[in-house]
C-alpha cells in the first residue's frame, strides 16, 4: 500500500525559504514518478516539479531556478527546496505519485498520480 505524507509547510516573508518534505512509503524504488503540485483556489492544480525514478527532474517555469526537487532513497523520503519565495507562492502543496515512470513533461496527467498526500500550506507575506 502508498502512502504519502507531507510536511515542512508554513509561513515565511518574500525572498525567503522553505523545504517540503514528502514521505513516501509502498512505491518501487526504481519504478516510479513523483511530483510536486499546489492547488490555486479558483484556477486549480499546477504542477511544480517532477522526478522519475531514475533521477531526472523537470520544473514548471514559473518555480525554474528557484525550487528543487530531491529525493532521498535511503529514507523514500522526497523533498522540495523552495528558495527566493513570492506571494504567489501562498497555496496548499501536495506530494504526488505513481507506480510507473513519466516522461516528466508539463502539464501533468494527474490522472495518472494514483497516490496524493493530504497537503501541506505554505503562506508567504510580502
Amino acid at each position: 500500500q502508498v502512502e504519502l505524507v507531507e510536511s515542512g509547510g508554513g509561513s515565511v516573508e518574500a525572498g525567503g525559504s522553505l523545504q517540503l518534505s514528502c514521505a513516501a512509503s509502498g512505491l518501487d524504488s526504481t519504478n516510479h514518478c513523483m511530483a510536486w503540485v499546489r492547488h490555486v483556489p479558483g484556477a486549480g492544480r499546477a504542477g511544480v516539479a517532477i522526478r522519475n525514478s531514475d533521477g531526472r527532474t523537470n520544473y514548471a517555469a514559473f518555480v525554474k531556478g528557484r525550487f528543487s526537487i530531491s529525493r532521498d532513497n535511503a529514507k523514500n523520503l522526497l523533498t522540495l527546496q523552495m528558495n527566493n519565495l513570492e506571494p504567489d507562492d501562498s497555496v496548499m502543496y501536495y506530494c504526488a505519485g505513481r507506480g510507473t515512470t513519466c516522461d516528466r513533461s508539463f502539464p501533468l496527467d494527474y490522472t495518472t498520480y494514483h497516490y496524493w498526500g493530504q497537503g501541506t500550506q505554505v503562506t508567504v507575506s510580502s
